[in-house]
C-alpha cells in the first residue's frame, strides 16, 4: 500500500485503507494471538507473554508515525515482541520456555513423561545457543516464517539469517545427539 503524506501539522500517519487506530486494530485481530506464542517460546508464563505482546502494540501504536508502509508493520511488532522477551529475560524476570503442545485425547501418563523430557532437551538445546540463531530458529520453525520475513523482523540480511539457522541447525542437531 502506498503512504499517504500528512499535511503540515499533523502528528501521525495515515496509509490508504487504514487509519492508524484501524491499522493496529487489524494487526490485533490478525497476529496477537501469534505473537503470544512467539512470546512463549522466550516467557515461562502466557501472562507475561500476554503482557509483553499487550505492550508492543502499545509501542507499535505510538511509533505508527515512522511506519511508511503498513505491509511492514507486522514485522515491526514481532521484532517489538522479540525484544521485549529478550530485555525481560535479562532481568532475571522469567526463563526461556517451550509453548505447551495442543491437547490432544489424554494420552498415558509415559508418553506425558517422554514428550516432556524430548521437550525440555530441545527447549534446553535452544537455550544453549546464541541470541541470533535462537532466535531465527524460533521465529522459522514456529512462525513459519520465510527467510526474507525474518530478516526484517530481526533487521539483519537476509544470508545472515541463512547463516544463523545452517549453524543454529548443526548446534543444536549436536547438542541433542550429545544426550541421547
Amino acid at each position: 500500500m502506498e503512504t499517504v503524506i500528512p499535511a503540515p501539522g499533523h502528528s501521525h500517519s495515515q496509509t490508504r485503507g487504514h487509519e492508524p487506530d484501524g491499522l493496529v486494530v487489524a494487526l490485533f485481530r490478525t497476529e496477537a494471538a501469534r505473537l503470544v506464542g512467539l512470546a512463549r517460546f522466550f516467557v515461562q508464563d502466557r501472562t507475561a507473554a500476554e503482557d509483553l505482546v499487550q505492550e508492543a502494540f502499545i509501542r507499535l501504536s505510538r511509533s505508527l508515525g515512522r511506519i511508511d508502509d503498513e505491509t511492514k508493520a507486522a514485522a515491526y511488532l514481532r521484532s517489538i515482541v522479540v525484544n521485549l522477551a529478550r530485555d525481560h529475560n535479562r532481568r532475571g524476570l522469567m526463563s526461556f520456555r517451550h509453548r505447551p503442545p495442543a491437547r490432544s485425547p489424554e494420552p498415558s501418563a509415559e508418553h506425558h513423561v517422554t514428550q516432556n523430557e524430548s521437550r525440555a532437551e530441545v527447549v534446553g538445546a535452544l537455550q544453549r545457543l546464541p541470541l541470533r540463531q535462537r532466535d531465527c530458529l524460533v521465529l522459522r520453525y514456529y512462525l513459519d516464517l520465510s527467510v526474507d520475513e525474518i530478516a526484517e523482523t530481526l533487521g539483519i540480511g537476509r544470508n545472515s539469517v541463512k547463516t544463523h539457522l545452517q549453524r543454529g541447525l548443526r548446534a543444536m542437531e549436536a547438542s541433542l545427539e550429545g544426550r541421547q
